[in-house]
């Protein structure tokens, strides 16, 4: 079973305020990530994990004080550099890092995540996301969202060109031969001369190849569109919770796609979010439950809920059903609101609420209240143990804490940790020193082999 730990959102949304949290440290100090960075490396987790957003929440009411007064969603930094002052203090742990491909541009991220490897020894991950906030998309000079299926087939250039990047220089390019002076093989420095619908590229890459040839792929698309595009690069995928059944349902959609794109079923593994809040006691793990509800004050949630659904869900009417407002959400933004669509999981489309009923649902909702695993170290490991087998035992979670940090970590890292190791299911030391070794089993280069050979031998079929 492979961990990875969420942190995000450590510092938004009221948690720096909940007893315990960023004790003595205010956002965005460097010292609180490198003590959460050892504690992670302690414990053998396989990495910590940033996700991002560039603009600040203002779907409610078409303003952002809400979210600048309570901090929703703002503020958040660029992790590179953290990335990169965090990887001079470890030595197994990997960093996950998220970009968008609806707004950034293919050439720049290839070459920023090649040195970012090159300082960590190979310990990054890329998560690949396709945006769907008018909040970025604004500080982008985007008007308009771009399609939900038109954002993916941006990723899916965007990916191919980045690819491309990473081997257009080879692994022995660089010759640094003091008696002839040649610093490196022009033979072995390619240009990619990439020309498609949304990019064009010619390359090569600038920067030395990175000795892992390039950074762990990772993506969360949950649409149809989304799993294809995923399974289109994707060397581990992101993929929400819920009861077993869902899934399995999940882990049975990304199977039969692999199978479509000529891929053997199981070969790309998941990391399934869990939410967990670790305590000794069951009484006490409770407790901390209870705080998240504190909080939140209404705008606050009101706000969460408009930019989770880049929608301002203060021009809701007194009264209205589920499905016909998520049918409002999904034409103004192009995709589904994960709340509504949860919301509708559980009580029905023709569900009727007031404003006032949706805001309080939705407090329990935003605050992860609702959805949190809350509980002993054993408990937990039976729920994670029961997913686990349930999916095929391929890949692990993407665990994440409602509560305070570092406090929550610390208890993830000495409550349940050992908890699984005692089981036998988790490792007591890592198996290689890059993340591809840790997370996928394999260096890189081999991957990119296994790959490379596939391919080629589809075109040849």
């Amino acid at each position: 079973m492979h961990l990875a730990v969420d942190l995000s959102f450590t510092h938004t949304s009221g948690r720096w305020r909940l007893p315990g949290a960023w004790a003595g440290r205010r956002f965005p100090d460097l010292a609180m990530y490198q003590e959460m960075a050892l504690i992670a490396e302690r414990a053998k987790l396989d990495m910590l994990f940033f996700g991002d957003g560039t603009g600040i929440p203002d779907s409610w009411q078409g303003r952002m004080d809400g979210a600048v007064r309570w901090g929703i969603g703002w503020p958040r930094q660029d992790m590179s550099p953290y990335i990169a002052a965090l990887s001079q203090i470890t030595r197994n742990l990997g960093f996950g890092l998220t970009y968008s491909s609806t707004f950034m541009h293919p050439y720049y991220v290839a070459r920023l995540l090649t040195s970012l490897d090159h300082l960590s020894g190979g310990r990054i991950a890329f998560n690949v996301v396709a945006s769907s906030r008018r909040a970025d998309a604004a500080n982008y000079g985007w008007d308009e969202l771009m399609a939900h299926d038109d954002r993916y087939g941006r990723m899916d250039e965007f990916m191919d060109i980045c690819l491309a990047l990473w081997r257009s220089v080879d692994a022995e390019a660089i010759l640094q031969d003091e008696e002839t002076g040649h610093f490196a093989d022009p033979d072995l420095v390619h240009r990619i001369d990439y020309k498609g619908q949304h990019f064009s590229v010619r390359g090569p890459l600038s920067a030395a190849p990175s000795p892992s040839v390039r950074p762990v792929l990772v993506q969360a698309g949950a649409s149809d569109r989304g799993i294809q595009a995923s399974v289109h690069f994707s060397d581990m995928v992101f993929a929400q919770g819920g009861p077993v059944s869902a899934h399995r349902r999940h882990r049975e959609k990304l199977d039969a796609e692999l199978l479509r794109q000529g891929k053997p079923a199981g070969s790309v593994g998941v990391l399934w979010s869990q939410s967990v809040i670790v305590a000794q006691t069951q009484e006490e793990a409770d407790a901390r439950r209870e705080q998240l509800l504190d909080i939140w004050t209404p705008e606050a949630v009101a706000v969460q809920m408009s930019n989770a659904a880049s929608f301002d869900l203060d021009t809701l009417p007194p009264k209205f059903s589920l499905g016909l407002i998520a049918e409002r959400i999904e034409k103004a933004s192009g995709s589904k609101s994960g709340i509504f669509h949860r919301l509708i999981a559980e009580r029905g489309e023709d569900a009727r609420l007031t404003r006032d009923e949706l805001f309080e649902l939705g407090r329990r909702i935003v605050s992860d209240y609702e959805h949190v695993l809350a509980g002993t170290p054993a408990r937990i490991a039976d729920h994670l143990e029961e997913i686990h087998e349930a999916t095929g035992r391929n890949g692990g979670f993407m665990l994440s804490t409602p509560g305070a940090m570092p406090q929550g970590l610390a208890d993830i890292a000495g409550l349940l940790v050992p908890e699984l190791q005692a089981r036998g299911v988790f490792r007591r030391e890592y198996e290689g020193s890059t993340l591809a070794e840790n997370l996928l089993g394999r260096p890189m280069r081999a991957i990119e082999r296994e790959r490379t050979t596939t391919a080629l031998r589809r075109v040849q079929d």
